[in-house]
């Protein structure tokens, strides 16, 4: 049967792909659709076809699978954040590991067998909402010319009005209409992307979890926010404000933050804590952890700092555990952002290089560093595939282990080259994205290193992202 665009099918969705987009079949021609679930029976409408595939828009639930949950937010279909919220979260874990695993056997050429044997049961949270310190919130108008923020609609710059999304912290709501009120009331114009007019464009908002400590950043179209005191005013009633500025970014771009921040009162930076844990039973459904003293980090309005501090505490402690230090190893964390793996590991090792290419985030390395009396920890700026590969070669500094944590788009092949020339007894890489991840690791094993453990942690429940830490060892050893 030759299928065409509006054409309405029903299907039986009996596998989900790499997006979180339900999946099902009539006559070996593929669906897929947005919004089902394993298990689902739905009714949907044809959207695209391609050779063999077609997408769909999900219509009617005809019988609703035992997987499906109710999702908290009314939005979720809308927003593009939460693609599998209408799972329910012991299936997002189930599919996340799956996923994992499936690309690493795939792209990496891994053996089903050995990934059995060395992958570790998924690390998930006991509550998988209101989990991010940090959100980022475009401001426009609606229809009616009204000003509103929110999050965009999914693969679209389109606002779906919300000032209470569920994955965010609670102050958020009170945060976001306290500066629409204060924009309506002294007509402040929102940034309007078509045109390149009106003045705000963003609002940040990042809370310490730790600390309690709230920041807010409003990203202007200019230099100067009109009335900014009164704003400041509204602003400091809320419990646990610390710090209120404005970020400059007159560029016509999709990049949200500019590079140059003022404070308008309060702090430049919040603080926050992350615990060192003992993770006692790797093999268990749930990790046993006994916090240690923790790590203090200064965190600005352009830093990176995980978003998920719950988990960040779970996925670091993971890595320093593969790291299996002793206190005299040298270690190499390349792509070390604000210092907070290399911290960890600077608390367990004899030295600690990191390299990071942002330059504000290796100053705030250095002043991390300085803030918890750590003086074993050095941070060098540049890129990781020229730096290393300079200072291994001119200085000649070993690495007893290699911590990488690199962007989504995952090493350079001169970073994996250095590597493997360098030797270090173990590598502990830590992704964000197992594909990229899977490609590495297949070039790492095939120049002398074996996959011994890996480990999945959940760090963006309700979405179909999530961070894996493994742990290589020397073939030789």
């Amino acid at each position: 049967m030759k299928y065409q665009k509006d054409d309405i099918v029903t299907l039986a969705i009996n596998d989900m792909g790499i997006d979180g987009e339900g999946i099902g079949k009539i006559d070996g021609f593929t669906f897929f659709v947005k919004d089902a679930v394993i298990g689902d029976q739905v009714e949907a409408k044809i959207m695209k076809v391609k050779k063999g595939y077609a997408y769909a828009r999900l219509m009617k639930i005809l019988t609703a699978s035992l997987n499906r949950t109710e999702p908290r937010c009314p939005y979720h279909r809308q927003c593009g954040g939460c693609q599998i919220q209408a799972l329910n979260y012991r299936t997002q874990l189930l599919f996340k590991e799956n996923k994992v695993k499936n690309n690493l056997n795939r792209i990496g050429g891994f053996p089903m067998a050995l990934l059995d044997q060395c992958m570790e049961p998924i690390i998930g949270m006991e509550e998988p909402y209101h989990y991010r310190n940090k959100a980022q919130f475009p401001v426009g108008t609606d229809k009616n010319g009204e000003t509103i923020t929110g999050f965009y609609a999914g693969r679209t710059h389109a606002i779906i009005p919300n000032t209470d999304c569920v994955l965010g912290v609670r102050e958020n709501k009170e945060i976001l209409e306290g500066i629409l009120d204060f924009m309506r009331a002294y007509k402040i114009a929102p940034y309007i992307e078509s045109s390149g007019e009106g003045l705000v464009r963003h609002i940040l908002i990042r809370k310490g979890f730790s600390t309690g400590e709230i920041m807010v950043c409003v990203v202007l179209n200019g230099e100067k926010l009109p009335h900014a005191d009164k704003l400041v005013e509204k602003l400091c009633s809320i419990k646990g404000m610390t710090s209120i500025s404005i970020n400059i970014n007159q560029e016509k771009t999709n990049v949200i933050m500019g590079s140059t921040c003022h404070t308008l009162w309060g702090t430049d930076t919040i603080t926050d804590v992350i615990h060192m844990r003992d993770m006692k039973d790797m093999h268990s459904g749930e990790e046993h952890c006994a916090a240690e003293d923790g790590i203090t980090f200064a965190i600005s309005p352009l830093s990176f700092y995980q978003v998920n501090p719950v988990q960040t505490e779970k996925l670091y402690s993971l890595a320093l555990d593969y790291a299996g230090l002793t206190g005299t190893e040298t270690v190499w964390d390349l792509y070390c952002g604000i210092g907070t793996i290399s911290l960890f590991m600077a608390k367990r090792a004899g030295k600690v290089y990191g390299i990071e290419i942002v330059e504000q985030a290796i100053l705030n390395a250095r002043e991390n560093a300085r803030r918890n009396k750590i003086d074993n920890a050095c941070f060098y700026v540049g890129k990781v595939e020229e730096v290393l590969p300079a200072l291994y070669e001119r200085e000649g500094i070993h690495a007893d282990v290699i911590c990488v944590d690199p962007p989504r788009k995952g090493c350079d092949a001169a970073c994996l080259e250095t590597m493997v020339k360098m030797a270090p007894k173990r590598i502990v890489y830590v992704s964000c994205d197992s594909a990229t991840l899977a490609r590495d690791l297949k070039y790492l094993c095939a120049n002398g290193y074996e996959l011994r453990r890996a480990r999945a942690v959940d760090m963006f429940p309700q979405t179909v992202h999530v961070e894996v830490a493994c742990c290589l060892q020397r073939k030789d050893l």
